[in-house]
């Protein structure tokens, strides 16, 4: 029996417009332009292997809890143990949706509560989570996982997704992709793109580093050796990616510093490393290493074109044990400090005004956005503002990321928004939320007489549908 469910906040036509009565006028106006825009998702996590396969999803266990760490981490931080929250002989899929219903109050105010209410009231139609409901819920659930019109190609279609970016290591075979391209349009509707992720082939401070080296080399080095076979490697690879359809090269890294050697010095820094076992590997020399290869993978961006995205600030894998128990991507990766200005400095000086080179800089550090980010961005011709990421893509973070670099750099440095996320179900609540709070914004502008209405429709069409084909080198829109 489906459970009778009141109707949800979520549902309300005016969801993060300002409370206002004249500003929401005027948000309403503005967001209308841009409500039905495709969906241009230039960077995220979404498996290839999901829209190639077409099969039906699961269950909601591993629709919406399972797989992201931002549920898991709070539900962890509230008592529940990871091993709950994972499929096993003593946690079935129903069990770990008890516990999260059973949890749901938790996720009030939070980003993922709002992404999860608007997937299950306007996108699959269905209540919202309780404990007393949670196995009528589950069953409604997947009732309408399986209908066909739910299956992900059908979803695709329906969100309106232009464009969807994965991202993937350098020697994946892009078997998903090349099927899907293969694929006639009109059965998709858009293009799956990949993107070039090396970030695991550059960090010569972990054990695996040298195993992925030889892997590269020996697949892509052209039958070069040492570090001339290193960095033909690389840029094989991202000519392949190309060839598939790439735009982008992305980076994760703890900080964005970054050193320009010559190559003899490069070449003997990269021998050196190599000789060591990782234990015995020199912290300075890992640094200089990690902060070159950033050098070298602008200069890359520069001779091929690839957008470089640059996504620092992050210690990864906070809590050894649970590293350790679970692996990694278990909820337990924390935002620190992060410094752009100085860190940069090589790569712009050697880079920042070369035509063409487009590098997009995102943060998980808000004191970041007015003091560094939309300086650089104000200045330097390659330099873009990327959207708030990972904690910050909520709400307000993004209308405070607004607030705080428009007034340096204005709008028409921006990426538009990037959805960055794994679960495929939040690509159009994240970008019906980005267009509402931008809608806004603007409207706050426009009725204090900053700007006017027809500059804040021009604004927002840009932000949403011109802004990202620019930035990351997208094919105008048709008709355009």
């Amino acid at each position: 029996m489906t459970p009778q469910h009141t109707l949800p906040a979520i549902a309300h036509p005016d969801r993060l417009f300002p409370a206002d009565p004249d500003v929401r006028a005027v948000a309403r106006e503005l967001f209308a332009l841009v409500e039905h825009a495709p969906i241009l998702s230039p960077h995220g996590h979404v498996d290839p292997d999901l829209l190639a396969d077409d099969v039906p999803f699961p269950d909601a266990a591993a629709l919406f809890v399972t797989p992201d760490h931002y549920v898991t981490r709070l539900l962890h931080a509230n008592g529940t143990g990871l091993d709950r929250l994972r499929p096993s002989p003593q946690a079935s899929a129903r069990d770990i949706w008890r516990a999260f219903c059973a949890s749901w109050p938790a996720f009030a105010g939070t980003a993922s509560g709002y992404w999860i209410a608007c997937e299950l009231h306007h996108v699959l139609g269905v209540g919202q989570p309780s404990a007393r409901d949670a196995d009528a819920l589950f069953d409604e659930i997947a009732a309408v996982l399986g209908r066909a019109d739910y299956r992900p190609r059908s979803l695709f279609r329906r969100f309106g997704v232009e464009v969807l970016a994965t991202t993937d290591d350098p020697l994946d075979p892009l078997t998903p992709h090349a099927r899907l391209a293969a694929t006639p349009q009109a059965p998709l509707g858009g293009r799956v793109i990949p993107t070039f992720r090396p970030d695991r082939y550059l960090a010569a401070g972990t054990p695996a580093w040298s195993a992925a080296v030889d892997e590269l080399v020996a697949t892509a080095g052209d039958g070069h050796d040492g570090y001339a076979g290193y960095l033909a490697a690389l840029a094989n690879r991202r000519a392949h990616f190309i060839a598939h359809g790439a735009v982008s090269a992305d980076h994760g890294m703890v900080t964005p510093a970054t050193l320009e050697l010559d190559p003899a010095q490069a070449r003997a820094l990269f021998d050196r490393l190599r000789a060591a076992p990782a234990p015995d590997r020199d912290p300075a020399d890992v640094a200089a290493f990690g902060q070159h290869m950033l050098f070298e993978m602008a200069r890359m961006s520069v001779d091929d074109g690839l957008v470089m995205t640059l996504h620092p600030g992050i210690h990864r894998n906070h809590h050894r044990p649970t590293l350790a128990a679970y692996g990694p991507d278990t909820g337990h990766d924390i935002p620190v400090r992060t410094e752009f200005t100085r860190g940069l400095q090589p790569l712009l000086s050697r880079f920042g005004t070369e035509p063409g080179f487009h590098l997009v800089l995102f943060t998980t550090d808000e004191t970041t956005f007015s003091r560094e980010l939309a300086p650089l961005a104000g200045f330097y011709p390659s330099v873009y503002l990327g959207a708030p990421w990972w904690f910050l893509d909520s709400p307000y973070a993004i209308r405070r990321f607004r607030e705080a670099v428009t007034e340096t750099a204005g709008f028409s440095r921006s990426s538009g928004f990037v959805d960055d996320t794994r679960a495929f179900l939040s690509i159009p609540v994240r970008h019906d939320a980005a267009r509402r709070v931008e809608a806004g914004v603007l409207a706050r502008l426009v009725t204090e007489h900053r700007i006017t209405g027809a500059q804040a429709a021009e604004i927002i069409v840009d932000l949403v549908d011109e802004a990202p084909r620019r930035v990351f080198k997208l094919p105008a829109r048709a008709g355009a």
